[in-house]
């Protein structure tokens, strides 16, 4: 009997969503979203002109600075979901050339507050399951192509693991970081 590899990864971060990762971010305040429990984190700031920003750079510096749950949930829901899946499937109007990091892909500005994250993260992960689920068997083993620039004659199904294990840590810190504002000294 041969796996369905496609139905099996889907169903991997079904499961991780469904009963780790959203049921953990209800109660999520705008106090816990930019909580930062060191100095020197990483967060969305507002830029000169008052447009949220997520602070970065290329290459991160070693070792990378902490970061918010704010930041945190925008690398999921933006770099990692959200320009895949436009990459990938749509919509990209005007810019077909964009590949799978292309931050034109994201015109949308970042959430300012927690309910705002919590419901851009479930637009983006709605968007990249439905077309992942959407693809055929064929589609799944296919390669990526140009859009994945270095990547490009990696399946399409390698992607999805990847997107799956970046999810899944990503997740797994906005979760710790629940638990430890939680917890955290009295102030």
């Amino acid at each position: 009997m041969s796996e369905n590899w496609h139905a099996a990864i889907l169903g991997q971060l079904e499961f991780y969503w469904d009963f780790h990762l959203r049921p953990r971010l209800e109660g999520l305040t705008d106090d816990e979203y930019f909580w930062e429990p060191v100095d020197g984190c990483w967060s969305l700031r507002p830029d000169a002109d008052g447009v949220l920003r997520m602070e970065q750079s290329f290459p991160a510096p070693e070792p990378p600075p902490f970061t918010t749950i704010a930041w945190r949930m925008t690398h999921v829901s933006r770099d990692v979901l959200g320009i895949r899946a436009r990459a990938f499937f749509g919509p990209h109007e005007g810019l077909e050339d964009a590949h799978m990091f292309d931050q034109r892909l994201w015109p949308d500005p970042l959430p300012a507050t927690a309910a705002d994250a919590i419901a851009v993260l479930e637009r983006s992960y709605t968007h990249w399951h439905d077309a992942v689920a959407a693809l055929t068997p064929a589609q799944f083993d296919a390669p990526l192509g140009p859009k994945a620039g270095g990547y490009a004659d990696d399946p399409v199904g390698a992607l999805v693991l990847h997107l799956n294990r970046e999810t899944m840590a990503h997740g797994a810190e906005i979760c710790l970081l629940r638990d430890l504002y939680r917890d955290r000294p009295a102030q």
